[in-house]
């Protein structure tokens, strides 16, 4: 019986709080795309700046799911925003940037092939 964790080269998320999102022992304090094959695309600033560009690098990944952090509340994008996923038949989850987090952390573990786009709401 195993009862180690498979190990993963993919990133993993380590923190997360208002204004800041932990990579490693990288500290980002922007929105941010992160892949499960060691990507870190800037992103858009924030919820308000979204179009169907934002998803359209989403699209261009090589992920079967993404997940989607709307930030520190719910937030669901505009379904003409998600055109270009669904023309490469890849998966979106909503959520909060936190439940994200977790999410992409469990799902990158078990080696899928996902990618986490993060809303890192501005703190002022």
């Amino acid at each position: 019986m195993k009862l180690q964790p498979d190990q993963s080269d993919a990133p993993t998320i380590t923190g997360y709080g208002p204004g800041w999102v932990g990579v490693g022992p990288e500290k980002i304090t922007h929105s941010v795309i992160i892949g499960c094959h060691g990507e870190k695309i800037p992103w858009a600033a924030r919820f308000e700046d979204l179009g169907p560009e934002h998803f359209e690098v989403l699209a261009a990944l090589p992920v079967e799911v993404v997940i989607f952090g709307s930030g520190a509340r719910l937030r669901f994008p505009k379904p003409a925003w998600l055109a270009s996923l669904g023309a490469r038949r890849i998966g979106i989850e909503t959520m909060d940037s936190a439940a994200a987090c977790r999410t992409y952390n469990i799902l990158a573990q078990e080696g899928r092939q996902v990618a986490v786009a993060l809303i890192v709401d501005v703190v002022s």
